[in-house]
This record gives C-alpha cells, structure tokens and sequence, in this order.
C-alpha cells in the first residue's frame, strides 16, 4: 500500500516538472482569458439603477485666461488665479479626479468610487487647457478630461497634435467634441461621419487609445444622437447642467460650467447645489 501510494506521488510529481514551456504558455493563457471572461459577466445596471445612483459633480472648463467685467465670454472665461485657487480649493476639500472610465464604471457595474469624486473636463483644446490647467492639476494629482473638436489641432492658440498625445500619456483622457462644434441637433444623415466618425479616428490616431467618450456641442442634444453614438463605440456623452435623458441616463452625463467670477468657495456651493451632493439617500 505505501509502496503504491508512494509510486502514485512521483508520477504526478514528474508529470508536473516536465510541462513544456508551451503547456505553461497555454496554462497562463487560459487562465487570463478565464479573467477576462469572468469581468465580461458583470452585472450590468437597469436605467432605474443608474438614475438612482448619486450623481458625480462634472466640472466644464473653456479658455483660462485673463477677462474684462462683464465681456462677452465671462461665462466661458477663468482666469489663471482663478483656475489655481479652484484646484487648490478642491483639494483642500478632499476632493479626488475620476475619469470617464471610471464612472462608466460606477454607474453601470457598480464599482466603488473615492468618497469624494469629481471629474475636471476642458471643451473645444484651447493651448492654456494644455499649458495652464494641466500644470496647476499636476500639483495635486489630479487628471483632467479633454473633449476636442479636432478642425482645431495644431491651429494657432490651440493644442498640437505633440500635446495632446503628452496629455494622454500623461494619464488624462482625450475625448471626442465634433470636427468644428456644430450643434448635433442640426446634424443630418450625412453629417454624422464628419462631426462624429472621423474626429473619432483622427484622434485614435493620435493617443493610440479608443476614443469612447463625446460631449455634446453647446450642450444640446438629441435622442437621434443615441444611436449613432452608440453604433460607433461611444459608451457615454456628456451635456451641460438641464436634466438627464429618462431612457438614456449615460448619453446625458450632466456638467456643470464654472463661470469666471465664481470664487472657489461659491465654486464648491454651486458644485453641491447642482449635483445635489448635500442629498441624502
């Protein structure tokens, strides 16, 4: 009976050193397809379960730059003092930059968020989004999402094709924002190639990365948009702050646009009003 058992444990012992690198290779192989597999089999949220999920403050930047009182773009303009004690202000807060990815994967499988979230986003690639607001984030770790509208690289005052390929090996997201920012509710049959698909694989080209995430121009929106996005491999779009699609909740991601003569604390009122981070659930 030893004698057995004891013949038994050298077979399986030799069976086990002598695999071949292959038979390994293939062991490992199998095993990380198994990983991916299983991270397909997630639980996918309902549109109810992702409405009644509490919302991430979304921040929409433009230009960073010096304004007169009462200009024209004052809506659209922070200065570069501003924009500082801004970032400053939100780390001061305890608050953590997610990305697109991130709460892609918060609002649809559930995962777990930093206690307080808030995502930076930047329209259209103006240069000082690249030269100032990168630079002040960078101090706090923080990462910023990019929606470009792509008729503008390498133009002057705006992003080159050398910077924005920097910001995405740098860890922030470049994002798609139409070829020349017409609205999407004016779009045709034709137009969804130019203002969509194209920008989409010129800036693939560029980051070497899927581009999978869109704001809407001016916020506006359409549910003829939906499919189109979705056709394309966009997982998300982003308007501006009025109120999500009831049926669509990830193609009407709200952000809020924070205005040049906010302080930093009335920044962080208005952030909590308007996402409702106050809210008890």
């Amino acid at each position: 009976m030893k004698n057995n058992l004891l013949i038994f444990i050298i077979i399986i012992l030799f069976s086990t050193c002598t695999s071949t690198p292959d038979e390994i290779k293939n062991k490992n192989n199998t095993s990380e397809k198994n990983a991916n597999d299983s991270s397909k089999l997630k639980p996918i949220a309902d549109v109810a379960t992702i409405l009644s999920k509490k919302e991430v403050p979304v921040l929409c930047y433009h230009h960073i730059r010096n304004f007169t009182a009462g200009g024209r773009l004052m809506g659209y303009e922070v200065s570069p003092e501003g924009f500082a004690a801004q970032m400053k202000a939100l780390a001061d807060s305890g608050y953590k930059t997610i990305l697109p990815d991130d709460l892609y994967e918060y609002l649809v499988h559930g995962a777990t968020l930093p206690p307080k979230p808030v995502m930076i986003t930047f329209d259209d690639n103006d240069k000082e989004q690249f030269t100032i607001g990168a630079t002040e984030m960078k101090k706090y770790g923080f990462k910023g999402v990019y929606f470009i509208m792509t008729i503008s690289i390498n133009r002057p005052r705006y992003m080159s094709t050398e910077d924005l390929k920097q910001l995405s090996d740098s860890g922030h997201a470049i994002e798609g924002h139409t070829w020349d920012h017409h609205m999407v509710t004016k779009y045709t049959a034709a137009t969804w190639d130019t203002q969509l698909v194209k920008p989409q694989k010129r800036l693939e080209a560029i980051t070497e990365k899927p581009i999978k995430y869109f704001a809407y121009p001016f916020g506006l929106w359409n549910k003829e948009a939906f499919p189109e996005l979705k056709s394309h491999g966009y997982k998300m779009a982003f308007i501006l702050s009025t109120k999500r699609d009831s049926t669509e909740p990830l193609y009407t991601i709200r952000r809020m646009i924070v205005p040049g003569q906010w302080t930093p604390q009335g920044m962080i009122k208005a952030m909590k009003q308007t996402f409702h981070l106050n809210k008890v659930k």
